[in-house]
């Protein structure tokens, strides 16, 4: 590589192209010419950790007029109608169309990135296509996870229904429970779920939107969360209303996190991680939150089509991304809104039977990517193979340039 980048940044391309597509250590090293090998602002964890964003994690402390506002309306949240709620919501959320960045409605901005450090790769070492580990198990071209955070007494009381639902189009999902306050968590509640093959993680610690206001505040509240996880036997966790901070996290006790939006213009902290892939943050695996949520697309969208879902769909899947959704049983009662809930699962499905999708629980993913990222190549006999634990369900794919554009091939077709 030119001497002329730093060895900071050989080692951050490096961990880019290693973390990202477990190529060959050889060839994770560009030029210095290449777009995306400077520092800071265009490394991939810049946007997935919200560096970027002014108005987004750092300024979350609860303060000022701005802070009195959202403490009261937390405080008389539980109180008020979807009605009342969903007007005060539009009214905050006024103006989201023109926000510019991250792009709506999938950002791919890490994808971007990361591409160009691959062609760069080709280029540098003037190869024909770069061997990688391909995303997902058993050659599946993309992914989907379906997800279920639980907010009241009356989505506790649905969730056996929507089992059901989930049941006959065998899509199996992860419920997330809120263990204080909201709603009693009898232990055979949980075990109705587990008992069906579903899956539990925690849901913040009582769904009041100040987790992460003040740091002393968040320590004492993430022991608590950390007993609950224990007690419930979840490797997963998810922050009430996607409020969240990158630089707190290490202090929850779990394997994954599903906190972080894709793009957060219909939440009430914007920002989002610009990416549809899972990333690590330290310990943690992030499962990024890339389709908008039912109560958005319900509530404030007041749409009840499939339109926007399968746009989405459709931008995550074609850079073999990871279609991540948040569906409460609270607000899927309603006959229209579980009716267009059981379209979505009828289209995942069909995409599932034409092999576009591979459908597991988030924990199978976590798992997944986790013997991924252990995985490593080696060129034997003349060609390359994966080793380590779960290869047996790894493929080797290339990244190639055909006319000029990087295409994604294995030895027999283009993925």
């Amino acid at each position: 590589m030119d001497s002329a980048i730093s060895n900071d940044t050989k080692l951050a391309v490096a961990r880019d192209l290693l973390e990202y597509y477990r190529c060959p250590e050889e060839y994770a090293t560009v030029s210095a010419e290449t777009p995306g090998s400077s520092e800071g602002s265009e490394r991939p964890d810049y946007f997935r950790r919200e560096r970027y964003a002014k108005d987004s994690v750092k300024s979350n402390a609860t303060g000022g007029m701005k802070g009195l506002v959202r403490n009261a309306y937390y405080l008389a949240r539980p109180l008020m109608p979807v009605g009342i709620r969903r007007h005060l919501q539009r009214m905050h959320l006024r103006g989201w169309e023109q926000i510019e960045f991250p792009r709506w409605p999938v950002d791919r901005t890490v994808e971007a990135i990361v591409e160009n450090l691959l062609v760069a790769s080709l280029k540098t070492h003037s190869l024909s296509k770069v061997p990688f580990i391909w995303f997902w198990p058993d050659g599946h071209k993309s992914c989907a996870i379906m997800t279920h955070d639980v907010e009241t007494e009356s989505g506790r009381d649905f969730c056996s229904e929507l089992m059901d639902i989930n049941d006959r189009r065998e899509i199996k999902s992860s419920f997330q429970i809120v263990p204080e306050k909201r709603y009693a968590v009898a232990p055979a509640f949980l075990n109705s779920i587990k008992d069906r093959g579903f899956e539990i993680n925690v849901h913040d610690l009582n769904h009041d939107g100040h987790l992460f206001s003040q740091y002393d505040r968040f320590r004492n509240r993430a022991d608590r969360i950390n007993h609950y996880g224990r007690e419930y036997g979840a490797a997963g966790f998810r922050a009430a209303v996607l409020y969240r901070n990158p630089d707190w996290l290490g202090a929850l006790e779990f394997s994954y996190d599903m906190s972080f939006p894709n793009v957060a213009h219909l939440d009430p902290q914007r920002g989002g991680c610009c990416t549809i892939m899972p990333f690590f943050i330290g310990q943690i695996l992030e499962l990024p939150l890339t389709a908008t949520q039912d109560y958005s697309l319900f509530h404030v969208l007041n749409d009840y089509s499939l339109d926007l879902w399968k746009r989405q769909i459709a931008l995550v899947t074609e850079k073999h991304g990871l279609v991540s959704f948040i569906v409460h049983p609270d607000y899927i009662i309603e006959n229209r809104a579980r009716k267009t809930y059981e379209n979505l699962l009828d289209y995942l499905a069909l995409l599932r039977s034409d092999n576009q999708i591979w459908v597991p629980l988030p924990g199978e993913v976590n798992r997944w990517w986790r013997q991924r990222g252990k995985m490593t190549l080696r060129f034997e006999s003349g060609k390359w193979s994966v080793h380590g634990e779960g290869s047996e369900r790894a493929r080797v794919a290339y990244g190639t340039l055909i006319d000029g554009k990087l295409q994604y091939i294995f030895d027999t077709a283009i993925a």
